[in-house]
């Protein structure tokens, strides 16, 4: 396999801006998602677990930042694990389930990890995603009481980790 390179980039190109961007960044965001797999690949993790890893990452950028927040991958917005894992991947998921979602949390870190190594995120930015991955008994927590909803009380569930506000 070949060794993965440094990537060259412009940030602005991952802007979202006409219904056109979102085809052209997604095809950019795989891009970058194809050079963290080969990272992982280079780095000596199995091709199994970089999938693993990489389609983590996957669906946190393309599914989540870029399709349903309509963020720049690249703009720094701490919460937005937070509200990923504690909100959008619980009512989005037919099961959402803590192992699965603990494996994209460690998806996402890698990636951002790799994003740093390249110079594209700040190491604040990185301390934020890496703290939001690691609070996993809160997202434990967000998935038990959402199964736990009666009635009138998803408005109060929402309220503690809404995905508006970023």
């Amino acid at each position: 396999m070949e060794k993965p390179h440094n990537l060259q980039l412009n940030k602005k190109d991952f802007d979202l801006t006409t219904p056109d961007d979102f085809v052209a960044v997604d095809h950019r965001c795989k891009g970058i998602l194809l050079h963290f797999y080969k990272h992982l690949i280079a780095g000596g993790t199995l091709p199994t677990e970089a999938t693993l890893l990489a389609n983590g990452a996957d669906f946190f950028i393309r599914d989540f930042v870029v399709d349903q927040m309509a963020l720049n991958i690249f703009d720094e917005h701490p919460g937005i694990v937070r509200k990923f894992a504690g909100n959008w991947y619980i009512i989005t998921t037919v099961e959402p389930d803590i192992r699965q979602l603990e494996e994209q949390l460690r998806g996402i870190k890698l990636l951002y990890r790799y994003l740093h190594g390249q110079k594209l995120v700040s190491s604040g930015y990185l301390a934020a995603i890496e703290q939001e991955c690691d609070d996993v008994s809160f997202y434990r927590r967000r998935i038990e009481t959402f199964w736990g909803i009666a009635g009138d009380g998803y408005m109060a569930w929402d309220k503690e980790c809404p995905l508006k506000g970023i």
